[in-house]
């Protein structure tokens, strides 16, 4: 009957559950785009933004322009070009742009902005951005172009460092995307001896996916500590928690910041435990990722708290809408622990990476880690061709500049998208009657929500527990996609209590967000009938 739950194979579900969180959320939407109800489809499973940044796409669009001029200056036979001559290249720049024009006026501020902030030559810069965006060579260097680091840095500086001055002292490797970061870091961990088989590692859970499975994988078969977050502390790390860092054979700390899916960052107090922590254990490794940084007000990353200790890994995809584009980067300290474990490792290891790496250069015990992350990236003997696309490097170079050209200004595109998901996130809790966080830690990216207790706020503790005890939240979330056409992910995939399920507030229009809540609230209804049924029927 219509409104009615219909059950669903147990073997079915089970099956379902073996296979991560996102790989059922793909198998949910065969069976939402069909829905019974023929509902809208909505998919608020995963974090891909329905908004981009506009001027930097712009500006690479005419940046490309002037660079293809500037090769037909030396070759020009149809569509045979030749190559860029950087001799009084500044002076046909300037010529070439517009100065009424919104984008031109921008790529003349980049320019401006790069010589008197950051110290950067004229001539060089300008050869760099046209050589990179039309992609005539390989990268040099491999692990990232010049002027393009130190532009890099300043933009992770204004948006993730805070008050700590560490741009002169990081070094960059843009990378493709963060997930790629992510793996890139494991494999060199691994391969300098910094992890090895068997190694404890400790996650701040609940946590991205595949952040949980990938240590578990056989080539790294890394052992998990969770170091659990929960709603009810605000999402924070406690220090009961922190305290198992400070046993020695964690080897690493692993969290995203702000979380995902809690989606909230870490306070002042909860930085400060754990820079105690660390002051505890100085050859700790910290690996975090930040790339929901931005959403949050003044927000501080763990590496402006411990440098020395921390691998950063940011990605320019959540707020400027490339996720195509794969734009992430990976930042270490010039001084750093890293290195140091390095000298440190047993001698046939040690000797075995001098080996390594020597293919590659003269003095491989002194080659620093986040460079042999970028020959590990390429297996050593593929370094020279190593390095993320010239194009895709520019690319992080305009996004980064449409902040920084701003100075002290407020960044209206910034402000813009954390409105957006505020107004989704309010539209979704404000339907169900839940409270809403608009704490600064609150980035707003995502939601968790709880079924069981979702079901108890609307009707009763006794319904919540027939609910818990004869449905996961896998049953619910089928139901929702199959009845009701709406793609949520399940909350244990990520590490977090049964029950819950994940809502993307980046992928939708706004007003959806209250379509979504108010088919939760159906479904639990029809949930809730069943319920009512058995109980008159016993």
């Amino acid at each position: 009957a219509k409104g009615e739950i219909r059950m669903i194979k147990k073997s079915y579900e089970r099956e379902l559950e073996k296979l991560g969180a996102f790989e059922i959320s793909f198998d949910m939407l065969k069976l939402s785009e069909k829905n019974e109800k023929h509902l809208k489809f909505l998919n608020a499973g995963r974090g891909n933004p329905n908004w981009i940044n506009a001027l930097g796409r712009l500006a690479f669009a005419r940046l490309m322009e002037f660079g293809v001029a500037e090769s037909k200056r030396t070759l020009d036979k149809g569509d045979l070009a030749g190559y860029v001559d950087s001799k009084e290249i500044a002076e046909r720049y300037n010529a070439f742009l517009n100065h009424g024009d919104e984008v031109d006026v921008f790529l003349k501020k980049i320019v401006e902005y790069s010589v008197d902030h950051l110290g950067l030559d004229k001539e060089a810069l300008i050869t760099e951005l046209t050589n990179g965006i039309i992609g005539n060579n390989y990268p040099v260097p491999s692990r990232c172009l010049e002027n393009t680091e130190y532009i890099i840095n300043a933009f992770l500086q204004s948006i993730l460092y805070g008050k700590a001055d560490l741009r002169k002292k990081t070094k960059v490797f843009p990378v493709e995307g963060g997930t790629a970061a992510i793996v890139y870091i494991f494999d060199a961990l691994k391969h300098n001896g910094l992890l090895n088989e068997g190694d404890r590692i400790a996650i701040n859970t609940p946590v991205f996916t595949p952040y949980i499975q990938i240590p578990r994988l056989s080539n790294f078969d890394l052992a998990e500590i969770n170091l659990l977050a929960t709603e009810e502390n605000d999402w924070q790390i406690p220090d009961s928690e922190f305290e198992k860092l400070l046993d020695p054979s964690i080897k690493a700390f692993f969290l995203v910041n702000p979380s995902n899916p809690g989606s909230r960052s870490l306070t002042d107090e909860t930085l400060e435990q754990l820079r105690k922590v660390v002051e505890k254990r100085p050859d700790l490794i910290i690996i975090t990722d930040d790339v929901y940084g931005t959403f949050v007000d003044n927000f501080r990353t763990v590496y402006s708290v411990c440098p020395r200790n921390t691998i950063l890994v940011y990605s320019y995809s959540k707020l400027y809408g490339v996720t195509g584009w794969r734009l992430g980067v990976i930042a270490i300290n010039e001084d750093n622990v890293f290195d140091e474990l390095i000298k440190k490792v047993p001698d046939k290891k040690k000797r075995e990476l001098e080996s390594d790496y020597s293919i590659v250069t003269l003095n491989p015990s002194e080659m620093s880690f986040i460079d042999r992350i970028c020959a590990d990236s390429r297996s050593i003997g593929l370094y020279h061709t190593a390095g993320l696309s010239t194009p895709q490097q520019i690319m992080m170079v305009l996004l980064s500049m449409t902040h920084l050209v701003l100075e002290n200004e407020k960044d209206q595109y910034i402000e813009d998208c954390k409105e957006i998901v505020a107004m989704r996130y309010h539209n979704l809790m404000s339907t169900l009657g839940l409270p809403e966080d608009n704490s600064d830690s609150n980035a707003k990216y995502y939601s968790l929500l709880d079924i069981y207790q979702l079901a108890e706020k609307i009707y009763d503790k006794d319904f919540a527990t027939w609910l818990r005890n004869h449905f996961e939240e896998i049953d619910f979330l089928l139901h929702l996609a199959k009845e009701d056409g709406v793609v949520l992910m399940e909350g244990v995939g990520f590490g977090a209590t049964p029950g819950t399920v994940r809502v993307s507030e980046a992928n939708l229009a706004d007003n959806d967000y209250k379509k979504i809540a108010n088919r939760i609230i159906s479904l639990l209804k029809e949930y809730y009938e069943k319920y009512t049924k058995e109980k008159n029927d016993k």
